[in-house]
């Protein structure tokens, strides 16, 4: 087991993951069809930009996790839940401890948990009054 120490640790652990996410039963479907799977490569490469930002003070990043959430929400008649964010966290984690160990990879889990709760929180608030 290693630490988080480069771009090339953080794309790696950035594609294994989305490979488990879309294969996963409750996500899988959400993702691979949201993104089509010729922008996948980007679209993993705008994620490790991401991370990269997070983890290891890159500048790279350009986008609006926010506002594309919401979007996938909305897609989905407002069906975005918990469920969803917890999976997807149990993933993350799990995929972190198979590859990473250390300050860095603790860092990702606790961003991934601080964002999760946000997108949510977030995703309802858009949502339409009833």
């Amino acid at each position: 087991m290693k630490a988080i120490e480069t771009r090339e640790d953080i794309t790696r652990l950035v594609a294994k993951f989305y490979a488990k996410i879309r294969k996963d039963s409750l996500l899988g479907d959400i993702f691979n069809h949201h993104i089509d799977s010729d922008v996948w490569p980007a679209h993993l490469s705008k994620l490790s930009d991401f991370w990269e930002v997070h983890l290891l003070r890159g500048s790279n990043f350009r986008g609006n996790p926010v506002q594309k959430h919401i979007q996938v929400d909305q897609q989905l008649k407002h069906t975005m839940n918990k469920e969803h964010f917890d999976r997807w966290l149990e993933l993350w984690s799990e995929t972190l401890d198979s590859l990473y160990e250390g300050e860095l990879a603790e860092k990702a889990k606790q961003a991934a948990q601080r964002m999760g709760q946000a997108q949510l929180a977030v995703v309802q608030h858009n949502r339409p009054q009833q």
